[in-house]
This record gives structure tokens, C-alpha cells and sequence, in this order.
């Protein structure tokens, strides 16, 4: 069992530069067509800055900085066990080439169902630019098989 003295627990902070070959590249990846996050002329045509990230792309602060590994060892969670339950978000402002983001996330809670054999964490977190604007709000489920 997922120990429930970790609810409340706020993980590091993880800082995301927004840099364009990786954006471009990102965009790529995950079959996004629009121009506007690929050229930096549409981008600007569009109202942006600079290219804007990706919707799902302020996932990847998290990763980066080894925050979601630290984590689960925190949380004595095997990857074997780990299922990505749901994400979701709510942007408050555009994240753009250029911008530092700063995410802050902390677990909200840890339940199970089925007599214990699936535990959920929530993960709820916090992404901010460099001049502390809110960006966007991120809330992540991950399911724990035992």
C-alpha cells in the first residue's frame, strides 16, 4: 500500500526553458500541422511572441528534471505496476519561446479501489513564467496495479 503520510507531499520545483528547436520538434513529434507552432512568422501572424508550446508540452518539465522519478521512488512505486490514469489542464496564458516555466506540484491525494488492488495518486501542479504569471494548471491520476 501507497503510504498516505506522502498526501500533501510537494515535490522539487522543475524550471523548463521554452526553446524553439525543441518545440519544432515536439510539434513534430506528436503530428501537429498548424504553422503556428512550427514557423515562427505564422506564430507572430497568430498573436504569439515567439512559437507557443504545444498543449500537452509543459508535461515534459516534470520529466525532465527527474521530479516524477523521485516520486515514484518516494512512493515505493514499481514502473512495472504504473498505469497513466488521466491529465488534464487549464491554460491560463500562451508558454513561448523564451519563457522559463516553473512547475510546482504537490500530491493531493492517494486512494484505492477494488479492495486494493488499483491506488491512485493525484498529482496536482502549478506552471509559471519567468515574471511568476500562471500559465497553466495541470492535474495528473496515476494508477498503481498490486
Amino acid at each position: 500500500m501507497i503510504d498516505r503520510k506522502w498526501i500533501g507531499h510537494a515535490l522539487a520545483a522543475s524550471v523548463l526553458p521554452i526553446e524553439r528547436s525543441r518545440l519544432q520538434f515536439f510539434a513534430k513529434a506528436i503530428g501537429e500541422t498548424d504553422p503556428v507552432y512550427t514557423d515562427t512568422t505564422a506564430a507572430r501572424d497568430a498573436g504569439y511572441a515567439d512559437l507557443p508550446a504545444p498543449p500537452t508540452f509543459l508535461f515534459a518539465a516534470e520529466l525532465d528534471s527527474g521530479a516524477n522519478t523521485q516520486m515514484l521512488a518516494d512512493l515505493d512505486i514499481p514502473l512495472a505496476r504504473l498505469l497513466h490514469g488521466e491529465q488534464s489542464f487549464v491554460y491560463h496564458r500562451a508558454a513561448c519561446v523564451g519563457d522559463t516555466i516553473t512547475v510546482r506540484s504537490r500530491i493531493e491525494d492517494i486512494y484505492d479501489k477494488k479492495n486494493g488492488a488499483l491506488e491512485f495518486v493525484v498529482k496536482a501542479s502549478r506552471a509559471t513564467n519567468q515574471m511568476g504569471e500562471l500559465v497553466a494548471e495541470m492535474r495528473t491520476v496515476l494508477v498503481c496495479r498490486n
